[in-house]
């Protein structure tokens, strides 16, 4: 029943996204990089998974970040929140969970994102997470995952069944509840919650009990004003842009670029 009512939920936020955001938003910033971006096929299996690369422009060897989507998809937006994390000096691999599918609209994507199940996302991160351990030869072998919105609470999760993250970055995701799988999460995890979306906030407190008990660092920072989905509404290149979700969105940044420096 809770599960049906989340997705019902996501159906209704998806249906009052504007279709040219969710189409378009975010091309302008790929089209413009200097960085190299490059779609990958990742092989798992006898499965192929496609996921979108950028790497930074530094002589060095650079820590990777796994992107995890957000309840609509492998969208153009989080392509170019890609590219911010390779400006930022990372290098960004984001898995499409969907492999391809294309939507006219939010709602069809939310519809096949929660019809995943917990065996497919973790493939889909296994595959992900090995091919930038593995596979580039530009990575130092630190990796990190973030997510957002849906992906946020996947990141989290997943962080109970890889040992080797460095690092987790949640955005307004749900907090693990899971007292046994929180005792498997070997890194610190870094929360960035709107204070404006008390679905996902009254998730927070639990965690917090959890992973103090289990001796594991969880720091979670609620940004004033803000409401669920801030880095995309805060982006100022959205046509419906948010000017509380902006502020926080510039603060989160701050935030997260000091921690990716710590990887």
């Amino acid at each position: 029943m809770k599960r049906a009512i989340l997705a019902a939920a996501f159906i209704l936020i998806a249906q009052s996204l504007p279709a040219q955001e969710y189409k378009d938003f975010g091309k302008d910033r790929l089209n413009n990089s200097p960085r190299h971006g490059e779609w990958i096929d990742i092989k798992s299996g006898g499965r192929t998974i496609k996921a979108f690369v950028v790497y930074p422009e530094r002589k060095d060897k650079a820590p990777a970040v796994i992107v995890t989507q957000e309840i609509f998809g492998l969208t153009d937006w989080l392509r170019s929140l890609c590219d911010e994390l390779a400006e930022a000096g990372v290098i960004a691999i984001a898995p499409d969970f969907l492999n391809g599918q294309k939507f006219e609209d939010g709602d069809g994507a939310v519809k096949a994102v929660s019809a995943l199940n917990a065996e497919q996302i973790k493939t889909v991160l296994d595959a992900a997470s090995d091919y930038a351990l593995t596979k580039i030869p530009a990575a130092n072998g630190n990796l990190a995952i973030c997510g957002f919105c849906r992906g946020g609470g996947w990141a989290f999760d997943y962080a109970s069944s890889n040992p080797k993250l460095k690092a987790v970055y949640s955005f307004y995701g749900t907090a693990l509840d899971d007292p046994a799988k929180i005792a498997k999460v070997p890194c610190p995890v870094y929360g960035f919650y709107g204070e404006n979306d008390a679905r996902v906030n009254e998730t927070i407190s639990k965690a917090e009990e959890l992973m103090k008990a289990a001796g594991k660092k969880y720091e979670p920072v609620i940004y004033k004003g803000a409401g669920h989905g801030f880095m995309r509404s805060g982006e100022k290149a959205n046509p419906n842009f948010r000017e509380a979700d902006g502020k926080a969105r510039d603060e989160a940044w701050t935030r997260w670029k000091m921690l990716l420096k710590q990887l």
